[in-house]
């Protein structure tokens, strides 16, 4: 609701809204065509309705938002959701973008081998940087494929040049920011995985107990009852699925790189040991979720063992 009402005070509409000139206002709000969707005339007749100049039905009235919206309230019928601050959007536009770069530069480098596969040309494993250094050296002599993988690798250039300005905007975000610094404390977390996770809770006071995060990420099992039928089932995949491939990813690195073992590290293991690596691993990433809160909480860095640390 704050988005909405400083779109609509920067768009220069509230002199529509106060003039009751709900023409004035649609066609600024919605475009030419509110006419063709009676959006004005449709906004007036909701105004006649909440200022009680038409009469409703009981329960119409008690749908009504404004001076009787409070009865809805009361009874329950709907909760407060958090609105996230203006960094936090910014920062989730920079991970959107850097992401969707990253994504397209994967399918072009894919598509040049692609196509090189098809005359019998393989490219093998090869750096980023020696990657259009060893195209090159495949498609010379080839007049048609240097016109067609030439113009690949000058979009690649492109979309490199810009995934890497993003992605230093966003290790300088996450090296100037304390609560990333701390998350990043964590084996496994680094700042991609920091700045996702901080921009997504954006408030950690809006969960009362930290066990509650993995939940809202989607990171806990589907439950399905009935009578005698009790079935536990997948994950539920609600929530932010950013945020949920980035901790995934922080518990693989944690259960497959991370040298250096932690009492968290230990309990994902024995997870592995009973149920596989795959099932440790999304556990792992739920139990995360929940320390990072902690941490965050606490104004704490990762505990590596189980002892209390007494001032």
């Amino acid at each position: 609701m704050p988005l909405v009402a400083r779109y609509v005070e920067k768009a220069g509409l509230v002199d529509g809204l106060r003039r009751k000139d709900f023409s004035a206002f649609a066609r600024g709000y919605n475009g030419s065509a509110f006419a063709r969707y009676s959006y004005h005339t449709k906004m007036a007749a909701a105004y006649r309705r909440i200022s009680g100049k038409v009469p409703v039905s009981a329960a119409t009235g008690m749908l009504r938002m404004g001076s009787k919206g409070a009865r809805v309230l009361r009874m329950g019928w709907y909760r407060p959701v958090h609105a996230k601050s203006g960094d936090a959007q910014e920062v989730r536009a920079l991970l959107v973008g850097r992401k969707l770069l990253q994504a397209k530069l994967l399918d072009v480098e894919l598509s040049i081998r692609g196509i090189l596969r098809g005359y019998g040309l393989k490219v093998g494993e090869v750096s980023r940087g020696r990657f259009e250094a060893r195209i090159r050296d495949l498609i010379e002599g080839h007049d048609m494929l240097g016109t067609v993988i030439g113009a690949m690798l000058q979009a690649r250039a492109a979309l490199w040049n810009e995934f890497t300005r993003l992605h230093r905007a966003m290790l300088k975000i996450a090296r100037a920011d304390p609560v990333c610094q701390r998350l990043m404390s964590a084996p496994g977390v680094g700042a991609l995985v920091a700045l996702t996770y901080r921009a997504a809770v954006d408030d950690p006071g809006r969960f009362a107990k930290s066990r509650t995060v993995g939940a809202y990420f989607g990171l806990t099992p589907k439950k399905y009852q009935s009578g005698e039928t009790d079935i536990d089932g997948g994950i539920t995949r609600v929530g932010d699925a950013m945020v949920r491939t980035a901790l995934y990813e922080a518990a693989h690195i944690m259960l497959t790189r991370a040298s250096r073992f932690s009492a968290l590290k230990r309990w994902a293991m024995d997870v592995a040991k009973r149920r596989g690596m795959k099932r440790a691993k999304v556990a792992l990433a739920r139990k995360l979720a929940t320390v990072l809160h902690r941490m965050w909480v606490d104004a704490s860095a990762f505990r590596w063992s189980k002892e209390i640390v007494t001032a």
